[in-house]
């Protein structure tokens, strides 16, 4: 009998949830029944009816989009998988791949340099082999702050790298290390050396702090940049290489390469944001490390865990699943969430604490991989560049692509460490492919790369990547791998909102719609639909809340039914499908062990984001379709309102927010009220209660879950309220909508 060799130990393990799976499909049998049920009703007696037929094909519309909404979010509930990984089984450190870590920074105002620099530091930090491993940080400001904060993180990182590696510290972060407890921190590490140690380190991070708060301060920094501004700058790049005298010995401070890079930017040249700047560091980080790898970071997402680059290698470096594996996403997590999270900033319903119980994205992995979330993912950079230049294609052919670049083409060809940095004229040769020049006359942003045409650069990406056929995992490990700065503001959340919907609707009204796109590259049934319920959401979700939220009220203020009576076997199929996606949504928060506000937050925020800014994503991105407005992108504010940080602790909303905003939120509520107050009074005089229940149920459950709107107007006397001249307004919008809404429903059902 011949000897065979044991099979290798598996670097991961994929775990399917069978009862989440049992309990997703049961729920969606009965609840597509149900609605199956409800479309019938409504189709039947679309040519018997009795009523004004306006407010009921409304109505009927907006269930309809609804229903379409959740049978595409069934796509993801199909198949729930989590993942553990075994870096311990990696080969050595010498066979170790090279990868290069992109943080992308735009403001130095909404996001302050020192925790740009943080995450810069905890970059560098990585438990991985230093000569592999390169740190670009693209500034889009061009800002000499963020510059000279680069350098001082240099000097700085020559104390605070070595004392990570020697004390194998977890929390690599110095602001998350020092703010935290020795006891969570440092469980094992008691030795009076590590403290004396530990001490002396917090004093230079201190003055590494403050000499940035010193070149914030200086005048003179700020007059060498009057001849610049965010919006029109020169390239520069500049590897940063500094050994102070105080510094530690050369000999053992091993150092991972670390890049700055502002591209040029001019207001005649588009820029397409942070696709934009990802292209720039993909090209300049080509010529000068050119790793196999890339991490993409947000300039506020700190590397909590020094091991996130071994666990993707885990999957990276399995020879039956790399090949055809593009990225692994690491969930995005939020040091400063509060337990009561008003404004799901965590956004929990994707990126959950508790892996077994997770849902979207976990079930976008049981599919071919989740979609690309902006930050915490490690992409292989071959699937961004289309691999190497094959041979026999015609030189002129791939410039048309990549742009002009001798050096940059070279480099997707070789996939090695082509040029040396200390070489004369790669310096000069990086300025040029950072310029906004380059891409003019050739195909960047629509055949290979980080994908330009939509805000939402991620999601464009990874729909585009899936579609050639590559696949992603996800991994969610218990300990956090990376952690950002949630929002703690009303207002943040909105905007931050608007730009996401706007980039959604985008897509979703290109060439590039899945439902259209996504069969014609023979995309699964399965994850079309996942794509496509992500896309839609602005869209969909905005026309159908509004209705919801108006047209039933204004109905009732009038006496029009929309709803079978009580004692019809039809008013129990919308009771079940109401109650169905209440209790549905209730039992995967509780099973995600949250306290049942988690389930009021967030059916309050849906509400809210619907009307707001969904409705105004989508606006948006009509307007650019119809070449009425060019894109435009805001930065999420990252800087801490000390009042604002207290009431969001405190659960209470901050409604010092835009008045587009506020006040559709206020007029929805003040209509509500009216129209509740008003049908109840005709119902007791008319005595026709059976007709409208549906339509007093719908108001009371909108105004019990927005009542912290109503108490902003009338009640709360702090800084957050609702201020009276938005109240004031909102007033006006509401009788002006109740007024010719009423007149409306008149005149049609006089023409019925």
């Amino acid at each position: 009998m011949e000897n065979s060799l044991p099979l290798p130990l598996p670097l991961h393990t994929c775990h399917v949830h069978s009862f989440s799976i049992l309990v997703n499909r049961s729920h969606a049998l009965l609840h597509f029944t149900a609605l199956a049920s409800l479309i019938f009703y409504r189709a039947s007696f679309l040519f018997t009816r009795t009523n004004p037929i306006l407010p009921w094909l409304l109505v009927f519309a907006a269930e309809f989009l609804l229903s379409l909404m959740w049978t595409l979010g069934q796509a993801y509930r199909w198949r729930l998988v989590s993942r553990t990984v075994y870096p311990e089984r990696l080969p050595s450190d010498d066979k170790l791949p090279g990868i290069d870590v992109f943080i992308c920074t735009v403001d130095p105002d909404k996001e302050p340099t020192v925790d740009v620099m943080n995450t810069v530091l905890s970059a560098m930090a990585l438990d991985y082999p230093p000569e592999k491993l390169h740190v670009y940080l693209s500034d889009d400001g061009g800002s000499p702050i963020t510059l000279q904060g680069m350098k001082e993180a240099w000097r700085f990182a020559l104390w605070w790298l070595p004392f990570c590696r020697r004390y194998d510290v977890k929390t690599r972060c110095p602001k998350a290390f020092f703010g935290g407890s020795d006891e969570d921190l440092h469980q094992d590490l008691r030795s009076p050396e590590f403290f004396k140690e530990r001490k002396n380190i917090k004093e230079k991070y201190e003055n590494f702090k403050e000499a940035i708060i010193r070149a914030k301060e200086d005048s003179n920094l700020y007059g060498n940049a009057k001849s610049s501004t965010p919006r029109d700058h020169p390239s520069v790049v500049e590897v940063i290489e500094e050994h102070p005298e105080d510094s530690p010995q050369e000999n053992q401070v091993k150092m991972p390469l670390l890049v700055y890079v502002a591209r040029e930017k001019r207001p005649s040249h588009p820029h397409h944001f942070k696709a934009g700047a990802l292209n720039v560091l993909l090209r300049v980080s080509a010529l000068l490390s050119n790793s196999p790898y890339l991490l993409v970071l947000d300039c506020d997402m700190y590397c909590n865990d020094p091991t996130s680059a071994r666990q993707a290698m885990c999957f990276h470096f399995d020879p039956t699943f790399s090949s055809s594996l593009g990225f692994v996403q690491f969930p995005q997590r939020f040091h400063n969430n509060s337990q009561k999270d008003v404004y799901d900033s965590e956004i929990r319903y994707i990126f959950s604490f508790i892996p077994l119980i997770q849902m979207a994205w976990n079930g976008f992995d049981g599919l071919r991989g989740p979609i690309l979330s902006g930050s915490n993912f490690y992409i292989k950079r071959k699937a961004l560049c289309s691999g190497s230049r094959p041979e026999g294609i015609n030189l002129e052919e791939v410039k048309s692509t990549f742009g002009p670049s001798n050096e940059f083409i070279k480099s997707l060809q070789d996939h090695k460490h082509n040029l040396m940095i200390n070489e004369r004229n790669s310096m000069e040769v990086a300025k040029v492919l950072a310029s906004c020049a380059y891409e003019d006359e050739t195909k960047w942003g629509e055949k290979a790369c980080f994908l330009y045409h939509s805000l939402v650069e991620d999601v464009f990406t990874g729909f585009t990547l899936h579609c050639k056929g590559w696949r992603s995992v996800y991994l969610n490990p218990r300990r956090p791998q990376f952690l950002g700065t949630g929002i703690t503001s009303l207002n943040d959340r909105l905007v931050q909102g608007t730009r996401w919907a706007a980039g959604c609707a985008e897509i979703c009204f290109s060439r590039f719609s899945p439902l259209i796109y996504g069969p014609q590259q023979r995309m699964s049934l399965l994850q079309t639909m996942g794509y496509a319920e992500v896309t839609f959401i602005p869209l969909l979700y905005s026309t159908s809340v509004w209705c919801f939220a108006t047209i039933p009220q204004l109905c009732l203020l009038n006496g029009i039914p929309l709803y079978p009576e009580v004692s019809s076997p039809y008013f129990s199929v919308f009771l079940f499908i109401f109650l169905s996606a209440l209790f549905k949504h209730l039992y995967e928060v509780l099973t995600d062990g949250r306290p049942i506000r988690t389930w009021r937050n967030e059916q309050r925020i849906w509400m809210i984001q619907s009307v707001t800014c969904q409705l105004y994503g989508t606006l948006d991105a009509v307007m650019k379709l119809l070449g009425l407005r060019e894109a435009s992108f805001m930065p999420t504010n990252k800087v801490m309102d000390g009042e604002q940080m207290t009431r969001y602790e405190k659960g209470v909303i901050d409604f010092q927010a835009s008045t587009m905003f506020v006040a559709p939120l206020a007029t929805i509520a003040i209509v509500n009220v009216a129209s509740l107050v008003g049908g109840i009074i005709r119902m007791v005089i008319v005595g026709d209660w059976r007709r409208m229940l549906g339509q007093v149920l719908l108001s009371c459950y909108i105004l019990v879950m927005n009542y912290a709107i109503i108490e902003a107007m009338v009640i709360r006397k702090d800084k957050g309220r609702i201020p009276l001249n938005v109240t004031l307004l909102s007033v006006a919008f509401s009788v002006i909508f109740l007024s010719f809404g009423s007149i409306i429903l008149i005149m049609s059902e006089m023409a019925f």
